[in-house]
């Protein structure tokens, strides 16, 4: 980023089926969730006899797959609905983009479901957010800015065209662009797994403070406020979920990220400036 484009405060949201993560500080709020932490610890090569997921931190029962994480950007609209394939997921990223709406990037390594979208374009917040974790990105396409700044970060990209797109007449374009996700998955062959954990994966002691909250609301812009309900038996549920009917995303643990939010540099074609989440450096969550 130049020294002379704009930046604001906003959020970004990475929620996890995770027993607990270890971070250097977090918030407070009513007692809620009683999380208990995975017994065995993740090596640099995740390959003990006791490995760990490394998007979860949860432990592998038998060996793990012989493909790498895919990063599917979904549409996170009203439009979108219903969104397909939520429920699969081991973690799920919420990211600002232009017009002060959002969109998600959902990751797949455990479970690869039959069928997942409404699959939308990239960005170059996606840099931050694929990058660690070796993955490569299902999205639609992108604008000619954001594709180069993708493969100058060396992001493998499966874009509209390759193996399992296709349209859904039921739906209204753009919002109807699917992916069938073990197409994509048999037609590349092995590839590699992160070399380390996602996240610093722990137990509640290694939190310094605060207490599970109850309900939360993340703020991404004056237009998007996305809410966070816990339930007792199952975990944090959004009340205004997109997803279709018993495929949502329900996980153990939110982490809120506070982050500066900068412009990628170019207009979308409605003439709103396209932000760009910056995700390196020190932060609060």
């Amino acid at each position: 980023m130049t020294s002379s484009r704009r930046r604001t405060t906003g959020a970004l949201t990475l929620a996890l089926s995770v027993a607990s993560l270890a971070l250097s500080g977090c918030g407070g709020g009513d007692a809620a969730a009683d999380d208990t932490a995975p017994s065995s610890q993740p090596t640099a090569d995740q390959q003990t006899l006791h490995a760990q997921w490394p998007l979860t931190g949860l432990p592998v029962d038998g060996s793990l797959p012989d493909h790498g994480v895919f990063i599917v950007k979904i549409d996170n609209t009203d439009a979108s609905a219903p969104q397909i394939g939520l429920a699969a997921a081991d973690l799920v990223t919420e990211e600002l983009v232009e017009g002060g709406l959002t969109r998600l990037a959902v990751f797949f390594d455990s479970d690869i479901p039959d069928l997942v979208g409404p699959v939308r374009s990239m960005r170059a917040s996606d840099i931050g957010v694929v990058k660690a974790a070796r993955a490569t990105l299902v999205a639609s396409g992108g604008a000619p800015p954001t594709v180069q700044r993708l493969a100058s970060a060396h992001i493998k990209t499966e874009t509209e065209g390759a193996v399992g797109y296709y349209r859904d007449s039921s739906r209204s374009a753009p919002y109807n662009l699917m992916m069938r996700l073990p197409d994509l998955v048999k037609s590349m062959g092995d590839t590699p797994k992160p070399a380390r954990p996602y996240l610093p994966f722990g137990s509640e002691k290694d939190f310094p403070g605060g207490k599970p909250a109850k309900s939360f609301q993340a703020v991404f812009s004056e237009g998007h406020t996305t809410s966070w309900q816990y339930q007792a038996g199952k975990g944090y549920v959004r009340p205004d979920s997109f997803a279709d009917d018993g495929d949502d995303y329900i996980p153990d643990s939110v982490l809120v990220l506070r982050v500066q939010i900068t412009d990628a540099g170019y207009l979308d074609p409605a003439g709103n400036t396209v932000p760009e989440t910056v995700l390196e450096g020190k932060g609060a969550a």
